[in-house]
């Protein structure tokens, strides 16, 4: 586990930060005989008792005793504020004097600092004149052997004079001119202290600071409006905590507040609540709350009464919108200047309520987790000796949640360590009791409906993606599914962790402990009683013994790698009569079922054991049917009625010789079949099956035919991939009217029949290995107007076949020509404009690239080593360094080219990127890089550093306002796949490697993907990271970067990591001259880049600037000891 501070702190400046804790907010100096017992006593009063501000005032007998100086010398050191009232008599005391220099020593941030220039004016303390002469001329005459004491006194009156401050003068013709100063004065005190008040506190509260900040943000209390705000999540996270503590930092601030605790409870205890209404309203009616008698009249009243008052109300862990309707109702009930604040699990209520300000609380990361744990297991933040590895066991287990983290640790105080790991070990088997009941809270609060979906989630489809889930559940309980987990999502019991393009419906592990602990106290002595069963012992202990009943909804196992276990299946089922869920995956059973419940709505039972399914199972409201890698040689004897199949998928069934009649199964939508490589013949009656969208034939190499009749009006996806003996494709596939996508990879098909051209509405056309195709089948794709993805990989495609007009694909996004033997490409592929993905890997004999189309994002040409030329800069469109590209093993194009340059312009183009959206305001820009073999480029990096990591020294500028002129860091890694070439059989079955790259605990990008046996040779990859990445922001003047590679496998092999991949590292810091020496390169007439002879440089003005800079100083690693000569002379020496 890695403990490391991952989320946001909130940055202020040296001007606005504070200790953790003041003593005094403010500290005032003023001179007694003119403001003690008007101004002074006024202004204290409001300070301390109208706004709660912690004020320190010396009295008159603190003037006088020995030890009151150190006193006050304390306390301007412990004081927040300094407010100077300059009366006139105030330069007349030594000791104002010496109070004054001492509060400038202490606060050398002036906005600490307030002077009140009271019946004075500002230039006369500036310049000691009027009063001040007088005193001073007393001073010099008292002091005539220290004048240094004296000058220090004048130069801190006129440095006092000198800040902005509030001049008495300026109320004078305000009516109670003095009451309108204080206001202000207090004003200014609140605006600075109130910061602090929701950051400070006196207790260890870890990882609340961030919390805090956002809510003194959201809770603005300068707004003139009523603000509704919502605290959310799920439960233990620490909301009524949160909520509290704001409270009672803010409360002093409102002329009524209320803390209503525990509103669910209270509510559900008395099924009304007018309770909370009379302690809302009894500190204005008092006496008069009895007139508070039902939920209509507590309405009345509460909007009678706070509709002139500005409020702080809380209502903590709301769970009904009716709580909020009756309690708070709406924004005209309250005064401007009100703020409500609400606490609940159920972000939904917020919604409903129109609360747009919602704030979630998260669970702690790593090293807060540590912290709070510790404070409570050994009251300091960290663990004792010999503690840190089993804490950090228990911090797994609680993961981040703090009502976990401080139940345990408070539970495990001054114990030794083998009591931790008996906790521990119980904790595996029964949860905390503290912990269960207060997450039960929300699981009690579901509709029945929600509480089985919540149940199923967490006992066997946690992680899954949210439309799979969606998709069980629907088959499951036959109704829509996607309301309730979108309830269940807005209760926080579920969470949807987005991974790329993944929706994974996720939940918190305690949450779902809480779940699985439900359901064991069903029957905590047998597990036949309960509703669902997913541990390996409990389903092992039901079929052994043969203890299922009717109480079993579901049953689910999938083991992490293939197993065979010894049980007896026979009769296992008979009495389970409500089972619906039926799912074995990697578990193969020693004998098969005598009878399974016509029950079921799903099975899911991988490497089946029987050659059929029972005679005797009538499975009517079946919906879903897998049975992959099964024993089965036929599902059953002639036509079975199954109404409600929509899914069938038999794949890999290597036995299985026949399908079954499907005149029985109308509507069925997917039929799985992949590499049955026994079927002979699929029942002709699949090919009328009106709804069926998905038909996957794939690896059947075994069937000859195909139906002459087809009806299939809803087919959208066919494929034969690998079914090269096939006949009668031509007439089959002319009917499929709707087809969208068509897979016909490795078929001997020559040409495309005519009749094909009525599939408009082809998106995706797949003609891998089609090695008979010829030109007039190339010719025939122009009328495909819609296709948006064709591949014609390995088709043996020569020099002038591909269809010269291919522009007019007009739909084509994705173009594959891998692995064919053309030298060239037709120049109207620039004219297909949504083509964003064009594959060419293998091409050997292809010497050049055409003019690409404007939006291509992505130009794959690996082992093309024939390659010379690249598209010519100088043109119109896409160049390089505009989109993806990706070249190992082409070493004529970096021998050949103007490679260096290729790369430079990389990193002007992401320079320039990451500045401009660090302009607007936008995030980071993303890391751009190239691989291609090794090149001369390695000399502009400098010395390498040998192995997988490398340390760059950044430049820290001497003043935060003068920023260094440095961009970003260039980055070089060498790196090949020797050590698969140098024994092979060490890594049989590991595809591919990847190399990640990590800098202070954070991984920068997504990995580097290589093929095993693919790197011929050395290679380079180069990328950039701008200086606004956030790797980069907090970054310390040395900073690390490590790669790490590991050897990987699509079959699930464990990932073996290897530090022999990378052989070097280079770094360089880019400065804005660097930037201008580039587009010079890039635009010199004599040597035009990348396939170029030369060109006008019309380039915007903006970019061709960047790199103006005075600053010479500043080196980056790997610089030689010609720095200072511009790039291109540096380059020519290269």
């Amino acid at each position: 586990m890695a403990f490391s501070t991952q989320r946001a702190s909130t940055s202020r400046t040296s001007a606005e930060s504070a200790p953790p804790h003041w003593k005094h907010d403010v500290f005032l100096s003023f001179r007694g005989e003119d403001t003690r017992r008007g101004f002074i006593s006024h202004l204290y009063h409001e300070l301390q008792y109208w706004q709660a501000i912690k004020t320190f005032k010396d009295d008159r007998d603190l003037e006088i005793g020995a030890s009151i100086s150190l006193e006050l010398l304390t306390a301007i050191g412990q004081s927040h504020l300094a407010i100077i009232i300059l009366s006139p008599n105030y330069a007349s005391s030594t000791w104002c004097l010496d109070e004054l220099s001492k509060i400038l020593e202490c606060m050398k941030d002036s906005k600490r600092i307030i002077p009140i220039f009271f019946k004075v004016d500002p230039s006369d303390v500036r310049n000691q004149r009027g009063s001040f002469t007088e005193a001073f001329t007393k001073h010099e005459e008292k002091f005539s052997e220290d004048v240094d004491k004296v000058k220090r006194w004048r130069d801190a009156l006129k440095e006092v004079a000198n800040l902005s401050g509030l001049d008495s003068k300026n109320y004078q013709y305000v009516c109670m001119h003095e009451t309108e100063l204080i206001k202000v004065v207090v004003k200014r005190v609140w605006t600075k202290v109130t910061p602090y008040r929701l950051l400070d506190s006196q207790e260890k509260l870890v990882g609340i600071d961030f919390a805090l900040e956002k809510l003194r943000l959201q809770l603005d209390l300068e707004a003139n409006d009523v603000r509704f705000i919502g605290i959310w999540g799920m439960g233990g996270l620490g909301k009524t905590t949160l909520a509290n503590l704001v409270f009672e930092r803010i409360s002093h601030n409102f002329e009524l507040s209320s803390f209503l605790s525990n509103v669910r409870e209270v509510s559900a205890k008395h099924g009304t609540l007018v309770d909370l209404q009379k302690q809302l309203l009894s500190p204005i009616l008092k006496e008069n709350i009895i007139q508070v008698t039902d939920e209509r009249s507590g309405i009345s009243f509460t909007r009678k009464c706070l509709c002139n008052k500005k409020v702080l109300i809380v209502l903590d862990d709301v769970d009904q919108l009716k709580q909020l309707e009756t309690l708070v109702g709406d924004k005209n009930w309250f005064r401007l200047g009100s703020r409500i604040v609400i606490t609940t699990r159920n972000e939904r209520l917020l919604v409903e309520h129109g609360i747009s300000i919602p704030y979630e609380v998260k669970v702690l990361n790593d090293d807060e987790a540590l912290e709070l744990f510790s404070e409570k297991a050994f009251k300091k933040s960290q663990p004792q000796e010999g503690f840190l590895e089993l804490s950090k066991r228990f911090l797994q287990y609680a993961k981040g949640l703090p009502l976990a983290l401080k139940t345990l640790g408070s539970s495990l105080y001054r114990r030794d360590q083998c009591t931790w790991k008996s906790a521990l070990n119980n904790l595996e088997k029964i949860p905390n009791p503290t912990i269960f009941h207060s997450l039960k809270v929300s699981y009690d609060g579901l509709e029945e409906i929600e509480k089985k979906f919540f149940l199923d989630v967490a006992c066997f489809h946690k992680g899954k993606h949210k439309e799979h889930v969606i998709e069980i559940l629907d088959k499951i309980h036959d109704i829509s599914s996607l309301f309730v987990i979108d309830i269940l999502i807005e209760k926080s019991l579920f969470t949807i962790k987005n991974n790329l393009s993944d929706n994974r419906v996720e939940m918190h592990d305690l949450v779902q402990e809480m779940a699985w602990e439900i359901v064991r106290q069903e029957s905590i002595q047998e597990p036949g009683q309960r509703s669902r069963l997913w541990l390996r012992d409990d389903i092992s202990h039901v079929i052994m013994n043969n203890t299922g009943t009717g109480a079993i909804e579901a049953i689910g196992l999938r083991l992490p790698k293939l197993e065979e276990v010894n049980w007896n299946c026979t009769e296992a089922f008979l009495k389970m009569h409500r089972l619906r869920l039926l799912q074995f995956d990697n578990v193969i059973v020693s004998s098969a079922p005598k009878d399974l419940p016509n029950s079921l709505r799903t099975i899911r039972w991988n490497w089946y054991p029987s050659k059929s399914l029972p005679s005797s199972f009538e499975p009517r409201f079946l919906v879903e049917l897998e049975m992959r890698r099964s024993k089965l040689l036929q599902l059953w004897d002639g036509a079975k009625v199954l109404p409600n199949l929509k899914c069938m998928d038999l794949s890999y069934s290597d036995q299985l010789t026949s399908t079954p009649d499907f005149t029985g199964v109308p509507n069925l939508e997917i039929l799985r079949l992949r590499y049955c490589k026994n079927l002979v013949e699929v029942h002709w009656s699949f090919a009328v099956l009106k709804k069926l969208k998905y038909l996957i034939l794939e690896g059947c190499g075994s069937i000859k035919s195909l139906p002459s009749v087809v009806e299939m009006d809803s087919l959208e996806w066919f494929s034969l991939f690998g079914c090269s003996t096939v006949k009668n494709i031509r007439r089959f596939v002319e009917q499929l009217n709707n087809l969208s996508h068509l897979c016909l990879y490795g078929i001997a098909i020559e040409q495309i029949p005519p009749s094909i051209g009525r599939l408009v509405g082809l998106k995706e056309l797949d003609l891998r290995n089609c090695t008979k195709i010829n030109k007039m089948l190339l010719s025939s794709l122009k009328c495909f107007t819609s296709l948006e993805t064709l591949d014609l990989s390995s088709c043996n495609i020569d020099e002038g076949a591909i269809l010269a007009d291919i522009g007019c694909l007009s739909s084509l996004q994705t173009l594959m020509l891998c692995g064919n033997d053309f030298v060239s490409l037709p120049s109207s592929i620039r004219f297909l404009s949504k083509l964003d993905f064009l594959g060419l890997i293998g091409c050997e004999r292809l010497e050049r690239l055409p003019d690409l189309p404007p939006n291509i994002e992505m130009v794959d040409v690996d082992d093309c080593i024939s390659l010379k030329r690249l598209p010519d800069p100088s043109r119109p469109g896409p160049n390089l360094y505009d989109f993806r590209f990706t070249c190992l093993n082409c070493f004529k194009l970096v021998e050949e080219e103007d490679w260096i340059n290729a790369i430079f312009e990389m990193i002007r183009t992401a320079a320039i990127e990451g500045m401009l959206l660090k302009n607007n305001g936008n995030s980071f820009a993303p890391v751009s890089c190239i691989v291609c073999p090794v090149c001369e480029i390695l000399e502009w990096f400098g010395n390498p550093s040998v192995g997988d990591s490398i340390t760059v020294e950044l430049p820290l500028p001497p003043h935060p306002s003068n920023s260094s002129d440095w961009v970003g860091i260039a980055l070089c890694v060498v790196f090949d796949d020797s050590e698969y070439f140098d024994s092979p059989a060490s890594l049989l079955g590991y595809e591919y490697f990847k190399i990640e790259v990590r800098s202070s605990q954070r991984y920068l990008n997504d990995p580097q993907f290589f093929l095993t046996e693919m790197i011929l040779s050395e290679h380079l990859w180069v990328f950039y990271l701008p200086r606004n990445h956030p790797s980069l922001t907090d970054a310390s003047t040395s900073h690390r970067f490590s790669f790490e590679t590991h050897y990987s496998s699509i079959t699930g092999l464990e990932e073996l990591k290897t530090s022999s991949i990378i052989k070097e590292c280079r770094a360089r810091l880019v400065y804005k001259r660097d930037l201008e020496e580039f587009s010079r390169l890039m635009y010199v007439d004599e040597a035009g880049p990348i396939g170029s002879s030369g060109s006008d440089s019309s380039d915007d003005d903006y970019e061709r600037g960047i790199g103006s800079s005075d600053d010479d100083d500043e080196r980056g690693i790997g610089s030689s000891d010609v720095d200072d000569e511009p790039v291109s002379k540096r380059l020519k020496k290269v």
